[in-house]
């Protein structure tokens, strides 16, 4: 799974059907600083998150497997709202 934050929506009145009723959300993939990590992508909501929001979110084969349809063309699925980060330092050492 990977972190972003939701940038924007897309709108699109003509889809395919297995997008039907769904929406499209533009995140900003982001590292674990919470800093931009390349472009943004245009993801299916599936838990109804919102703009400004820190979500998770899956991409590839994984992201199509939440619709019901088995065979649809989603690249990038929105599966959770992040309410918190931590990451710890690791002291670094010599081998």
């Amino acid at each position: 799974m990977k972190l972003g934050r939701i940038i924007g929506r897309v709108v699109s009145t003509i889809k395919v059907e297995s997008f039907d009723g769904l929406k499209l959300l533009l995140v900003q993939p982001l590292d674990e600083k919470l800093e931009k990590a390349g472009d943004p992508i245009v993801a299916v909501d599936m838990i109804q998150s919102g703009i400004g929001e820190l979500i998770y979110f899956e991409t590839s084969k994984e992201a199509g497997r939440v619709l019901e349809t088995t065979m649809n063309p989603c690249d990038a699925a929105i599966m959770g709202i992040v309410d918190e980060v931590s990451v710890e330092k690791i002291a670094s050492r010599k081998l």
